[in-house]
């Protein structure tokens, strides 16, 4: 298996074995179709203008146009929570954490997770499917590791299936598309943690962080000051 593997949905994204991933899922009706195609549009206009401008720093700079297309997108999730916000739902909401932490030590290390009342962050370490019975690192990537969009088909489907019965409803959950970013340093993670468990007190939903009851972060992780 490649070391660095590219698989497509509607845009690139780049999944390198054993990364610490920051994945942002959504409801599907969370957002306008409408407000889903030009933020799409734009962004694609972007990454094809880079490509014929700066193809030296392609990578650099398309790294930042994702960083900026994801704040556009999250404040839309945020700013007016559009659609039936199902996971405002106690039980929905419970079935998405079980499910997380169900994954926890055979797919990945559960670092962190907030649910938000029309989306979920969750920031996880897939290094773990990189060694052995005694956590020693392996030479190779193995031929069974389950990559990330693997991972979240597990997630979204299984908790598709269960909260749609749980509603009495029929059809797609879960848009079909996710965020997923790959966490580049011990910073970058600490900056990631810090607003994903500072989403519910942006939204009004909490004052305090800690109050919020599906907002994780692992035992002994250190947010830094």
């Amino acid at each position: 298996m490649s070391l660095k593997t590219n698989y497509k949905n509607r845009l690139p994204h780049l999944a390198p074995p054993g990364a610490t991933f920051f994945v942002t899922f959504r409801l599907g009706d969370s957002l306008p179709q409408k407000v889903i195609k030009e933020l799409l549009t734009s962004l694609e206009i972007t990454i094809q203008r880079l490509k014929r401008e700066k193809p030296s720093q392609f990578k650099t700079q398309i790294y930042n146009e994702r960083k900026k297309h994801f704040k556009q997108f999250e404040h839309q999730l945020d700013d007016k929570p559009y659609g039936n916000c199902y996971l405002r739902e106690p039980l929905i909401a419970q079935i998405v954490l079980d499910k997380l932490h169900e994954l926890d030590g055979s797919y990945y290390d559960l670092i962190a997770y907030c649910i938000m009342p029309n989306h979920v962050h969750v920031v996880i370490d897939t290094s773990i499917q990189l060694g052995d019975e005694h956590k020693i690192l392996l030479e190779k990537v193995p031929d069974n590791y389950v990559q990330l969009h693997d991972i979240m088909q597990r997630i979204k489907g299984s908790t598709s299936f269960e909260a749609n019965q749980l509603l009495d409803r029929h059809g797609p959950f879960w848009a079909k598309d996710s965020y997923d970013h790959y966490v580049r340093d011990e910073q970058e993670l600490i900056n990631i943690i810090q607003y994903i468990i500072l989403n519910p007190v942006k939204a009004g939903l909490v004052q305090e962080w800690e109050s919020y009851p599906y907002t994780y972060v692992k035992e002994g992780f250190e947010l830094g000051g």
